[in-house]
């Protein structure tokens, strides 16, 4: 099931959403503290998490999936959105500095083309932040939220994926403690709930957080050692114009 642009804009205006962003969003600029002429593109619904850059990146995208739709963003000025097939993304080689994925990564059919076509755009040591829903938190459990859909992670998944995509994670990290209830008094002890989870590193956070940089090399690729390796066949029967005899050697009268 493919999460809608709707619905995702609803989350983030609800009071939860906002403690999500909240939450989320400081943890993502502590790991993108100085974007200073950096080129950020922003993967999935990456919009509430986005602003913070926009007065110091000297470029912001936001692209959002076919499947999921597209918001004018931002609010005023020039649209830096687009609508996007993210594994084939309008973009050169080695273009952008800072990747942002979120609500990307769970809802993709093909996760491994999704980081494969993140690492072709970034220039060589960028960066990306994965923010992904914890199989092991509630809010993955409860669709209510966007973080309940799609598939969760685990951290050893979320470290293999990223090891097969050639990406070296440097801070692993986790958020979202809080229940994922609309009701006024988890909301107003948020700020606990995260602190306290935060320094005992208790299990039951709602979302992974993972900071990688792109490898500097890449083997060649399976495909065209696959195509090497296939023999060449030549026909075994030759075909022969029709009415005309075939050739008889002079051993053969």
């Amino acid at each position: 099931m493919h999460l809608d642009v709707v619905d995702l804009r609803s989350f983030y205006a609800s009071p939860l959403g906002e403690v999500a962003q909240r939450f989320v969003g400081e943890m993502v600029r502590q790991r993108f503290c100085n974007c200073t002429g950096y080129s950020i593109l922003g993967v999935g619904y990456a919009t509430p998490y986005l602003e913070i850059f926009r007065e110091e990146a000297v470029r912001v995208l936001a692209f959002m999936p076919a499947e999921q739709g597209v918001v004018n963003w931002p609010s005023s000025g020039h649209s830096a959105s687009a609508l996007v097939e993210p594994t084939m993304m309008p973009l050169p080689d080695s273009c952008i500095d800072r990747a942002l994925v979120v609500h990307a990564l769970e809802i993709t059919e093909h996760p491994r083309d999704l980081l494969a076509e993140i690492w072709r755009i970034l220039t060589p040591g960028g960066r990306i932040i994965v923010i992904a829903p914890s199989r092991t938190g509630l809010w993955a459990r409860i669709d209510r939220t966007p973080f309940g859909h799609g598939q969760p992670y685990s951290l050893g998944q979320l470290r293999e994926l990223m090891r097969e995509t050639l990406f070296s994670p440097t801070h692993w990290d986790e958020a979202l403690y809080v229940p994922p209830f609309q009701r006024r008094t988890p909301l107003r002890s948020a700020l606990a709930f995260e602190r306290i989870g935060a320094y005992f590193g208790l299990p039951g956070a709602g979302v992974l957080i993972v900071e990688a940089t792109k490898q500097l090399y890449r083997p060649v690729g399976l495909r065209r050692m696959a195509h090497q390796a296939i023999p060449r066949f030549r026909p075994a029967l030759e075909p022969q114009p029709i009415g005309v005899a075939p050739a008889v050697r002079a051993d053969e009268d």
